[in-house]
C-alpha cells in the first residue's frame, strides 16, 4: 500500500521519537462476542491499594508520562456531572445522563473508567544517579492520578532497591518491576523480559525490592524467553513467595515481541498456580476483547496498552459495556474535543515547567503532538490533512490551531472522504498499523 509523502515524513517523524519503535498492529485479531457470565470485576486490591474498576493503563516508555496519564483518566470518566467540572477534558462520547449513575453503582465507587494507571519504564540504574531536578521529570505526578505506579527496570537488586524506596518516598501508591520489554537495548543489559533466562537473578531483585518498601510491590512479565523456554507459571509462584502483591502477564513470549497472537492460555495457567491478584494484558483492543479475557483467563483485571493511545475512551468504553451491553462510539465533535483537550494539556504542562531546570522541564510540546497524531486521526475523515498540518507547524500553539481549522468545517457538517486528495488512505494506521511502543 503507498503512502503519500506526507505520511512518509510523519512515519519518519515517528521512529525517530526517542523510546518509540514501530510495531505491526495486532496481527489477524481475533473478534470476541460479549460473554454472558464474565464481566471485568468491579474492584481489585493489590495489597493496601484498592482499584476500582479492576482496568489497568499499562506502562509504555514514551508515552504514559503525567499528561497522558490524566488524559486517560479524563477521557474514562462515565458521569456527565463530573465531566462538566473537569472541562472539556472529561468529554467522551455522549452524555450519559442516568446511565451514567448505573454504571458508577455497578462498577466503581469511582467516576472513571481507568483504575490504575503507571508511569513509562524508568531505569533504576539512571534513577538512583540522576540529580533531583530530572527525578522530578520521569516521577512527576498530581494527586488526581491516585492510584498511580511506577514501574522501574534494572538487573542490579541493590541498584532496584535504592530506585523502589525513591518510588516510595515520591508518594507512589505502588512500584512495579518490569520483565517484559522486549527491545533489544533493555534486554542487552539484562533489564526487562532479558532476565526471564535467570530466575535466581530474579529472585534475588524481588527479595530486595520487598526488603526496601511498604508499599505493594507488583511485576510485569512476559510467557518466557521462547515457545521452548516458557516460565511464567514457576515466576508467578516465585514472585507470591517472595511477598509480591500482584503482577500482570503479558501473554506473550520475547521472541514475539508483538506478533502473533496472545496466548490467553497461559494468564489463566498463571491464574490457577496462584492467590495474589493477576492482571492479563495482551490484545486487548475493545470492551468485548477485555470480558472475553476475564471469561478464558479467570484474571482479576485487565491491563490495556496499545489500544489505549488510538482511542482514548476504551477505559469508558468498558464501563458502559460492563453494566449495559453495548457502548457508544466516539463522534467527530468527540474526537475534536479529545484532540483539542490533549493538546491544551500539553501546551499547559510546558507552560507549568518553563521556569524549572532543563531537566525538569517538558519542552516544546510541538514534537509530542506530531507524536500522537498518526493515532489521535485514526477514523477521522480526511486525516491525512490534519497530519500534514500538524507536521508543518512549528510551535504547539500552531499545530492547535490547525486543529481548531481542520474541525471547524467538519463540526458544521461539511461532507469528507475517507481519502485525501490523492485517493490515497487518509489513515497511516491503515498501512503502517498503530505503532507500538517499545514497551507496554
Amino acid at each position: 500500500m503507498l503512502l503519500s509523502a506526507t505520511d512518509r515524513c510523519l512515519l519518519a517523524l515517528y521512529m525517530g521519537i526517542k523510546g518509540i519503535t514501530v510495531k505491526k498492529h495486532w496481527d489477524n485479531p481475533v473478534e470476541h462476542e460479549m460473554p454472558a457470565a464474565a464481566r471485568v470485576p468491579a474492584e481489585v486490591r493489590i495489597g493496601a491499594v484498592a482499584v476500582r474498576p479492576a482496568t489497568v493503563l499499562a506502562p509504555m516508555a514514551g508515552v504514559t508520562d503525567t499528561v497522558f496519564r490524566r488524559f486517560i483518566r479524563h477521557a474514562s470518566l462515565f458521569s456527565s456531572e463530573q465531566s462538566a467540572e473537569s472541562g472539556e477534558q472529561g468529554s467522551g462520547a455522549g452524555d450519559q445522563g442516568p446511565e451514567a449513575e448505573r454504571i458508577e453503582g455497578a462498577i466503581s465507587n469511582l467516576q472513571s473508567g481507568c483504575g490504575l494507571i503507571m508511569t513509562e519504564f524508568t531505569s533504576a540504574d539512571g534513577l538512583s544517579r540522576m540529580r533531583e531536578s530530572k527525578r522530578r521529570r520521569y516521577l512527576t505526578f498530581y494527586d488526581d492520578e491516585h492510584p498511580i505506579g511506577a514501574q522501574l527496570f534494572g538487573s542490579n537488586p541493590e541498584t532496584l532497591a535504592e530506585a523502589a524506596r525513591i518510588v516510595e518516598e515520591t508518594g507512589f501508591d505502588l512500584v512495579d518491576l518490569n520483565l517484559g520489554c522486549p527491545a533489544k537495548r533493555v534486554v542487552g543489559s539484562n533489564g526487562g523480559s532479558g532476565l526471564l533466562r535467570d530466575l535466581p537473578k530474579i529472585g534475588e531483585i524481588f527479595r530486595a525490592i520487598r526488603k526496601a518498601v511498604t508499599i505493594p510491590f507488583t511485576v510485569k512479565f512476559r510467557t518466557g524467553w521462547s515457545e521452548s523456554e516458557i516460565v511464567c507459571v514457576e515466576l508467578a509462584r516465585m514472585a507470591e513467595s517472595e511477598g509480591l502483591n500482584g503482577l500482570a502477564l503479558h501473554a506473550r513470549t520475547r521472541e514475539q515481541g508483538y506478533s502473533g497472537q496472545a496466548q490467553w492460555q497461559w494468564i489463566a495457567a498463571v491464574k490457577q498456580a496462584v492467590g495474589i491478584p493477576v492482571a492479563g494484558n495482551g490484545d486487548i483492543r475493545t470492551p468485548e476483547d477485555a470480558a472475553a479475557m476475564v471469561a478464558e483467563t479467570g484474571c482479576d483485571a485487565v491491563m490495556i496498552g496499545r489500544a489505549a493511545p488510538a482511542n482514548p475512551w476504551i477505559f469508558r468504553q468498558i464501563a458502559q459495556y460492563t453494566v449495559t451491553g453495548a457502548y457508544e462510539q466516539p463522534a467527530a465533535a468527540d474526537r475534536y474535543r479529545m484532540i483539542r483537550a490533549y493538546f491544551e494539556m500539553l501546551l499547559a504542562e510546558a507552560e507549568a515547567t518553563k521556569d524549572l531546570p532543563r531537566d525538569a522541564r517538558m519542552g516544546d510540546p510541538a514534537g509530542k503532538m506530531k507524536q500522537f497524531a498518526t493515532w489521535f486521526t485514526h477514523g477521522v475523515p480526511g486525516g491525512a490533512k490534519l497530519r500534514a498540518a500538524i507536521y508543518h507547524a512549528r510551535t504547539g500553539a500552531e499545530v492547535l490551531t490547525e486543529v481548531e481549522r481542520f474541525f471547524a468545517s467538519r463540526l458544521e457538517g461539511e461532507p469528507e472522504s475517507e481519502t485525501d486528495a490523492a485517493g490515497e488512505p487518509a489513515d497511516l494506521a491503515q498501512a503502517f498499523p498503530e505503532a507500538a511502543l517499545l514497551c507496554d
